[in-house]
């Protein structure tokens, strides 16, 4: 290994003679001097022409003496600009002053990483927040074929807000052209190189995953998990040495965490994390088990729940239609374990992402950060089953228990507390009665009447104007069936206040009906958490909120594992302006990560609350959600309208036309997607094709006649005779 010049510890200062305060550089007017580093000097400038605060970084001066390497500069800056994500530090520009280029850039308030750490080691759950917001920006450079290759603390921006942003991207790869690498430098700071970048190999992103390893270890431990006395030492170290379990610095890093970094920082490349957004995806995990207790300390004794994410039974009946029906037995299934106190369930929107997935099972259990995972098949041939089932343990890869179902279809109850229970006694849990009497509780006893209830989940899990209707006939038979099928009622209740609160359906004939068969429910099983989250629903729409406030805490007190109440509750808050109960609410609701509603509805909390750059990483999260959705769901309109906004939200304009323009394609006669897509429109100056959508919207019976009076989206067409000549249909 030859003699290098490496990052901060290079002997020879290759940076310009400073620029003093009040010095003019075209339209910026330099302030102080905000950092000086071996290859760059970053000053704090005033730009005259936009009145803002920006950073001016300027390249030492030794190396801009050739005239082909400052084209280079400016091209891989050029490259770095396009790099537009609320962690990473945003490139405005890149210009050259008396033949010394420099990148203009965002100006960020707060400090590096590097002052933040600072002779203290931050909590474990500041530190996995600041760790999940760097991947997530490493994730979005990657994803655009740009590596830093210089990743370290001082290249780490942190706000006065606590928000992480990387600085930096493209300057690494500048410095790796031949032109510079004659000078026998190599790219990196010691301390944080990849072992393939200590002997000069070629480097990709798991070169910047293992800088992150070396960052993230600091972080949790305050130390460096490579060290010697001068760079040689460290460079064996890299090479050589495995760095101590984190556990040794800390009895509170959990057994989860100390793995993540641990493979960050394997020696073969191949055996690291092979994307950011897969390391990413873990840190989040991991931080809502340390939030929520459930995880592991090294040399404690096993005080957290047992977890377990159902996956969706495989359809072998050889009839799509049969869909419903595996769907809904692994719903039910999943239903009934989460109320084990101690088991925690994975949520039925997370595990849906890999129905008919091909991946291997400790793979998918990884992802969902669970122990155990449970998967099997249905065949139905008239009124015959065939359910096989296997509980198998996420760590070893080795079955727990399995069992073959040959039954009628009459034992589908049966089967089903069967298989709950064997999952129990193959986790060694101990059930009270009140737990077991809760687990094998049924709404009602006719196979009949649960079939038609288990094709109406299906249809109202859609979500679109349509499938509601089709959903609410569903229900409707099963309480013909059994008229004392509580849930049915309940199921009832939630598809007329979704067709009145969403498409204006009927107006009172929808409330009436949600109102009756909401009370009806509650009736039937005042336990039953669906009976009371369908009643706090009506009640909102019915302008009772207090009374709502109640049925839908009330909901979440009996079943806090499931999402929707949260999400329901959460809009009714956000329509009253109780922001930020509303974003607690949305977060909560978002915990699966596959809610795509939810995580919409949080950006938009976000930007209503003036939490800009939260509401950029929540619109991120949404987009993500949202794009999982539609592959599942490709006629999902809905839900390529939310794509649609996060789009352009996140500065993609073109992408969110297109989705707009999709999703009306999809279901044209849809008068809410019509609505929304109106709003995208009319924010973007797409006034034309506002106009037209709105009347699509009235035409297909859109009735919130009060609602478009009042709505903020819509300001822009307000003069437009167009919009004022629109004819409601309550007129």
């Amino acid at each position: 290994m030859k003699e290098s010049k490496i990052g901060d510890n290079i002997e020879k200062t290759l940076t310009a003679e400073l620029w003093p305060a009040g010095t003019e550089i075209k339209r910026y007017l330099i302030q102080e001097v905000l950092g000086l580093g071996a290859f760059s000097t970053v000053y704090l400038a005033y730009d005259r022409d936009l009145d803002r605060k920006v950073a001016l970084k300027f390249l030492a001066g030794e190396l801009c003496q050739n005239p082909d390497w400052r084209k280079r500069f400016r091209e891989e800056a050029q490259t770095a600009a396009q790099l537009n994500h609320p962690h990473i530090v945003t490139i405005y520009g890149v210009d050259e002053f008396q033949e010394q280029p420099y990148i203009i850039m965002e100006f960020v308030e707060g400090g590096t990483l590097e002052g933040y750490l600072k002779n203290r080691r931050l909590p474990v759950e500041e530190a996995l927040e600041l760790a999940i917001q760097i991947s997530d920006g490493l994730a979005e450079a990657h994803g655009r074929g740009i590596i830093h290759r210089d990743l370290k603390p001082s290249n780490i921006m942190v706000t006065s807000r606590g928000r992480a942003k990387i600085v930096d991207f493209g300057l690494a790869a500048i410095l790796t052209r031949e032109s510079i690498a004659q000078e026998g430098l190599i790219v990196g700071t010691a301390p944080y190189m990849s072992p393939e970048q200590v002997q000069g190999l070629p480097t990709d992103n798991r070169s910047d995953l293992f800088s992150l390893g070396v960052v993230l270890y600091r972080m949790f431990t305050g130390k460096a998990p490579f060290s010697g006395e001068g760079i040689r030492e460290i460079f064996k170290a890299i090479l050589e040495k495995e760095p101590l379990p984190m556990s040794e610095y800390s009895a509170n890093i959990p057994v989860e965490l100390e793995r993540i970094v641990a493979r960050l920082l394997n020696k073969n490349q191949n055996l690291r994390y092979q994307r950011a957004e897969d390391l990413r995806i873990d840190l989040r995990f991991t931080l809502e088990a340390i939030m929520s207790g459930r995880v592991q300390y090294r040399g404690r004794k096993k005080d957290y729940l047992w977890s377990i994410a159902v996956l969706p039974l495989a359809n072998l009946s050889g009839e799509r239609e049969q869909e419903y029906f595996c769907d809904g037995m692994s719903e039910e299934i999943i239903n009934a374990l989460a109320k084990v106190r101690g088991l925690r369930v994975a949520a039925r929107t997370s595990t849906l992402v890999f129905k008919n997935s091909s991946e291997d099972a400790r793979e998918i259990g990884r992802k969902l950060h669970v122990d155990t995972l449970l998967e099997g098949s249905v065949k139905r041939a008239g009124d015959r089953l065939r359910i096989f089932v296997q509980l198998i343990d996420v760590a070893s890869g080795y079955h727990l228990w399995s069992e073959r179902y040959d039954r009628d279809f009459q034992d589908i109850f049966a089967i089903q507390d069967e298989i709950s229970q064997n999952v129990v006694r193959s986790l060694q849990l101990i059930l009270s009665d009140n737990e077991l009497q809760a687990m094998t509780r049924t709404s009602t006893t006719d196979t009949d009447a649960y079939d038609y209830y288990l094709r109406g989940r299906q249809f109202y899990h859609q979500g679109r104007r349509q499938s509601f209707q089709f959903a609410r006939q569903m229900f409707s038979r099963a309480t013909e069936i059994d008229p004392n099928y509580a849930l049915a009622y309940a199921g009832i209740a939630q598809c007329s206040a979704m067709l009145f609160h969403f498409y204006g359906e009927s107006g009172d004939i929808h409330l009436e009906e949600a109102d009756r068969t909401s009370l009806r429910s509650l009736e039937l099983d005042p336990d039953l958490p669906q009976a009371h989250a369908a009643r706090g629903l009506t009640l909102w729409l019915m302008d009772r909120f207090e009374e709502a406030r109640k049925e839908f805490e009330t909901a979440m007190r009996l079943d806090p594992q499931q999402d929707e109440t949260p999400y329901l509750y959460g809009r009714a808050c956000f329509q009253r302006g109780e922001l930020k109960l509303a974003a607690e609410l949305f977060e909560r609701a978002c915990r699966s990560r596959e809610n795509h509603e939810a995580c919409y509805f949080a950006a938009q909390t976000q930007t209503a609350l003036g939490h800009n750059e939260a509401a950029l990483a929540a619109y991120q999260l949404a987009l993500r959600a949202v794009e999982k959705r539609v592959q599942l769901h490709p006629d999902d309109a809905r839900a390529y309208t939310m794509g649609a906004v996060s789009f352009c939200r996140l500065g993609d304009r073109r992408s969110g036309l297109e989705w707009a323009e999709r999703a009306i394609a999809i279901d044209p006669n849809d008068a809410g997607i019509q609505y929304n897509v109106a709003c995208l429109f009319a924010l973007e100056g797409e006034k034309a094709r506002a106009i037209k959508s709105l009347e699509a919207a009235v035409q297909a019976g859109f009735a919130h006649r009060d609602w478009v009076e009042k709505d903020p989206d819509l300001d822009s067409l307000r003069d437009d005779p167009r919009f004022k000549a629109l004819k409601w249909r309550d007129q």
